[in-house]
């Protein structure tokens, strides 16, 4: 079993959506078995996830409607076999909080493809277009991260 945490600032947006599309990409690989989290790394908690990265993801037939916001923890860090932040920024901050997991925490991009200057754009307050090309951003990282998942299904 992998668990797996995703990072962004208020966990309305980015890593929300990126939790959603994972656990539904994962929900149809029955070789996978995964806990999937997100947190924020300045979330309130409780906070619904934005209203359009709601209606990005039910586009695709995702739910995310019942997602509520969470701060990073140092237990949520450390129960994650892997920390995949949007942004270098958020990247930063997680390693400054706890350097002993710096082996376990990349940007999404840097680990699924290995581009370590890619930031996923923050879509906060913008229009639902610009959630969507947010969600297909993630996405495609997230195909990328599926396979090199799968790939290491045995190595545990």
């Amino acid at each position: 079993m992998k668990n797996i945490l995703f990072v962004c600032t208020g966990n309305t947006c980015r890593s929300s959506m990126a939790e959603a599309l994972l656990r539904h990409e994962a929900s149809e690989n029955p070789r996978l078995n995964l806990v999937i989290k997100s947190a924020g790394t300045a979330a309130f908690g409780s906070q619904r996830a934005s209203q359009n990265a709601i209606l990005a993801l039910q586009e695709l037939g995702i739910d995310l409607k019942t997602h509520r916001a969470q701060a990073v923890t140092a237990e949520l860090i450390d129960q994650a076999d892997l920390v995949l932040a949007m942004t270098n920024s958020h990247k930063q901050q997680l390693l400054a909080f706890r350097p002993e997991a710096s082996h376990k925490i990349f940007t999404l991009a840097e680990f699924s493809s290995g581009d370590n200057n890619q930031n996923i754009a923050d879509p906060f307050g913008g229009n639902l277009t610009e959630y969507i090309e947010c969600r297909d951003e993630i996405f495609f990282h997230m195909k990328k991260l599926l396979t090199i998942i799968d790939s290491q299904i045995g190595d545990d």
